[in-house]
């Protein structure tokens, strides 16, 4: 496994996420939330996260 694939991974991981974090958005905006739902705000971290490591490994 090369660090390639890896990062092809990684990348995938992070769209999954960025996906998922809109999601709870949306279902918190047809909830009437007026504030960012704390779940976003994880998702969120750990896509940085994720994109973080694709750069160093990149």
């Amino acid at each position: 496994m090369s660090t390639e694939h890896i990062c092809r991974q990684l990348e995938q991981i992070a769209e999954q996420l960025d996906d998922l974090a809109m999601t709870v958005l949306r279902d918190a905006v047809d909830q009437g939330a007026t504030a960012r739902p704390e779940e976003e705000k994880k998702l969120v971290r750990a896509r940085r996260s994720v994109e973080k490591a694709i750069s160093i490994l990149g």
